[in-house]
């Protein structure tokens, strides 16, 4: 008779694929020209990105020491839930099913589609936009195929596109700094940047697209009911992932800085393709925005891989659809829950684009992990915590006050989108209570 658990299959090397694969996305090619846009100054941006992955590897070790506690699927919802109540870890995985992981896999599959056609305009015998959206839902429609199959299936492709993506990272930045064109005289271009309290709301909405690129660096936990050995396999992939992913965005960034100057990087979209076709010439422009976008089916893929892990503990524990909660006789995978998740993710695609959302999720997406973050000090009062991470109580301290500076600073440069990201957590609310009153809770 078929489980209707999630089996433990994977080990620490695919792990960390799957995390290093959900981080590395659509953020990273195309955020830095819009925090030019906000900073005008390239030391303050490369700051940031500094400050946005010392957070990340904050709230890395606050969730090694969560995982290690509640080796379960589910992430936030999972932590929350047990260590709070289950109504803010309910609204923590409706807003996971609408922005979490439908937004960043629309992101992904749309910036794919850019890159893409900017490789090959050619291919253009319809309006770019449409052709864009199509693309993008051929893609999603792809990876959803895949991962219906099987997490073993979809973990050896994630692997093999989460090597191509690093190696073509690695390769960019060695190969920018030895034979690209460029020059660090960039670094100390004439910087715009406004003081004040206006010059700190920027720095705060910057960082909200910093931390947006990072989102992912806690992916391991949600996948914890298929992980072997997840006490000591959790904590040490989300360190070993964000460890990597700090060091390749700042040698990152500082290629884009070094190949580009600042006046030309301010609210360009496609910043790889820019700073590849000034480095390396026009034809090594096209060959290189063709392997990003391809690149960007690793990120796409990992969020396909884990969304549907929140959806599916949602609903064993009764807070959510029934069909959700099943596992598919032959497969072993949720695979409703995976149907569910494309069908999001290609709504998305057709409302929106990258830039119109982007404030929307980063915001959406900072709210949570704090509450998460706050039950480490629970547990440690408690004194129930199975696994002790270094730096308690700091690392903890650290990352909530962080996190609470950059949600208020980018609540008041950009109050409509993040209104609608706090809406969007609370409309779950009249959902939760009729789950609740249906009585699937066990």
């Amino acid at each position: 008779m078929q489980s209707n658990n999630l089996e433990r299959k994977l080990g620490l090397f695919p792990v960390v694929n799957i995390v290093v694969a959900n981080v590395i996305g659509a953020g990273i090619f195309t955020t830095t020209g819009y925090l030019m846009g906000y900073l005008g100054s390239a030391w303050i941006m490369l700051f940031l990105w500094v400050i946005g992955g010392l957070i990340a590897f904050c709230g890395a070790l606050s969730y090694g020491e969560l995982g290690a506690n509640y080796p379960e699927a589910g992430g936030e919802y999972t932590f929350i839930s047990k260590l709070f109540h289950p109504l803010p870890g309910f609204l923590s995985g409706w807003l996971s099913l609408i922005v979490g992981f439908s937004a960043p896999i629309a992101a992904s599959a749309i910036g794919f589609s850019k890159y893409f056609i900017w490789a090959f305009p050619q291919i253009q015998v319809i309006n770019p936009d449409v052709l864009s959206k199509i693309l993008a839902i051929l893609i999603i429609l792809t990876f959803t195929c895949i991962h219906y199959r099987g997490i073993i299936l979809g973990a050896k492709i994630q692997n093999c596109l989460t090597i191509l993506k690093v190696v073509l990272v690695v390769g960019l930045i060695i190969a920018g700094f030895t034979i690209g064109q460029g020059s660090f005289d960039n670094l100390s271009g004439n910087s715009i940047f406004s003081g004040g309290f206006t010059g700190w709301k920027s720095i705060g909405l910057s960082l909200l697209f910093v931390m947006f690129a990072y989102s992912g660096w806690n992916s391991a936990t949600y996948i914890g009911s298929e992980i072997k050995n997840p006490a000591k396999i959790i904590p040490r992939s989300l360190l070993i992932s964000t460890g990597i992913i700090v060091v390749l965005y700042f040698l990152l960034n500082l290629f884009f800085v070094y190949a580009i100057p600042p006046d030309k990087m301010i609210n360009e979209p496609e910043i790889g393709g820019l700073a590849a076709g000034l480095a390396f010439g026009k034809t090594a422009e096209a060959v290189i925005s063709l392997l990003i976008s391809f690149a960007l089916f690793s990120s796409l893929s990992a969020n396909i891989i884990i969304g549907p892990r929140v959806y599916y503990s949602m609903a064993k524990q009764g807070y959510f659809f029934q069909f959700a909660g099943k596992i598919h006789s032959r497969f072993g995978v949720p695979s409703a829950s995976v149907l569910l998740q494309g069908s999001l993710a290609i709504i998305m695609v057709l409302s929106g684009t990258f830039e119109q959302i982007l404030i929307y999720m980063g915001f959406s997406l900072g709210i949570f992990p704090i509450i998460a973050v706050l039950g480490v000090l629970k547990i440690r009062r408690s004194g129930k915590s199975v696994l002790k991470m270094p730096g308690y109580p700091y690392v903890q301290l650290i990352f909530i006050f962080a996190s609470l500076v950059m949600l208020v600073l980018a609540y008041l440069e950009r109050p409509v989108e993040s209104l609608i990201a706090i809406l969007t957590a609370l409309s779950g609310v009249p959902f939760y209570f009729w789950f609740k009153r249906k009585k699937r809770i066990p």
